[in-house]
């Protein structure tokens, strides 16, 4: 997975929003395939018009680390699966809670090109991590 410091830093390199959709399509290329037998219907996040999936795992602490595998059957989709997972992955179900991953999407110039749908698929996987982090916080 590429570090999240990376991704921005790249990201602040490409002024024009077809590097930046290139760059996003590339960062899901690189994203470990998520074998089918996990591509379930629990897994699948509900409101994204892509098919999108996550599967989240997590240690046994009061505040446990969270780790995500996530998929899209779309090219895009998948790129921003990436970056979630950059920001969200292996962090504290607390640290979790606080990020505000859609500030950082536009931070790095993202958020402004994509469509409606994708920004609500968008926003439903960023939710789908968030509630996952506040269920296993209070568990």
């Amino acid at each position: 997975m590429t570090p999240l410091a990376e991704i921005i830093d790249n990201c602040s390199y490409l002024d024009d929003w077809q590097d930046r959709m290139s760059y996003v399509i590339e960062l899901g290329r690189k994203l470990p395939e998520m074998p089918e037998e996990k591509r379930t219907a629990d897994a699948k996040v509900q409101g994204c018009a892509s098919q999108v999936w996550l599967v989240t795992h997590a240690d046994s602490a009061s505040d446990p680390i969270l780790t995500f595998e996530g998929e899209s059957d779309a090219h895009i989709v998948r790129g921003l699966v990436a970056i979630v997972l950059s920001i969200f992955s292996g962090k504290p179900a607390s640290d979790i809670l606080k990020i505000d991953a859609l500030d950082l999407f536009g931070r790095m110039g993202l958020i402004e090109y994509l469509t409606a749908q994708r920004a609500n698929g968008l926003r439903s996987m960023i939710k789908r991590i968030k509630d996952e982090a506040g269920r296993r916080l209070s568990a």
